[in-house]
């Protein structure tokens, strides 16, 4: 069965995951996650894709960017892929397929989701135990956007950057929002709309989207499909997995 067309909701930043096949993985060495890093920059800058928020984990890469179109994020992480798998299996003498089929994303509603969506990537060393805090795991944004550290793959998120706000006071201010974990509700929300390219919003605000665009961004209502009445895809799910 052929793909669904990608949609296009462009301005809005994504969250894209890259898994290791078999959950295998992709980095061994800190030449590996450094390779991996200057290919991003490269491409996503001749691209004009916004790198905001990411972190390499041992087996996958969680990113938040804003393309100027879902076709350019879609093009960054085939180009990025390919030249990394190149890489890799001459760096480690191994062929075959390196990444788990094709990656997943959401679009994220800047307003409501941006910042949490950060907090969700950084923290995800946090989460899986190889780190306490983190600012020690050094393979994310959260250096940074919460201590200055120089990071030219990351550009600030407008949100981020907040009015009026100097840049001590904005890492101050980003600090205090990782004093507590993200919540289950947050978790949930970010992990489903991940797996499933429904568009990450309250639902409010996803239901206004829908209605502006003619689109269906989240989960189909339950019960049996509507009858097709004509020659449009009349209820069906739009494809935002990348």
């Amino acid at each position: 069965m052929p793909r669904r067309p990608r949609t296009d909701l462009s301005g809005f930043p994504l969250h894209v995951i890259q898994r290791g096949h078999n959950r295998s993985a992709c980095f061994f060495s800190a030449g590996d996650r450094a390779a991996y890093l200057f290919w991003l920059g490269r491409y996503a800058a001749r691209l004009g894709v916004a790198i905001h928020a990411w972190v390499l984990m041992t087996n996958h890469v969680h990113l938040l960017l804003t393309p100027p179109s879902t076709e350019q994020a879609s093009r960054l992480m085939q180009i990025l892929g390919r030249r990394y798998v190149r890489y890799f299996n001459d760096e480690h003498m191994r062929s075959g397929t390196l990444w788990e089929g094709r990656f997943r994303a959401c679009a994220v509603h800047a307003e409501a989701y941006l910042l949490t969506c950060m907090r969700y990537i950084e923290l995800n060393p946090v989460r899986a135990e190889i780190a306490r805090d983190p600012g020690t795991h050094p393979w994310s944004s959260y250096r940074r956007n919460a201590l200055g550290r120089a990071d030219q793959l990351v550009t600030e998120h407008p949100l981020y950057t907040g009015p009026g706000a100097s840049h001590l006071e904005r890492q101050a201010g980003y600090r205090d929002l990782f004093r507590g974990n993200l919540d289950e509700t947050a978790l949930t929300d970010i992990r489903g709309a991940t797996a499933s390219g429904h568009l990450l919003a309250g639902e409010r605000l996803r239901k206004e989207i829908e209605a502006a665009r003619g689109l269906r961004l989240g989960p189909a209502p339950r019960g049996r499909p509507p009858k097709d009445s004509g020659g449009e895809l009349d209820g069906e799910q739009a494809d935002l997995k990348l």
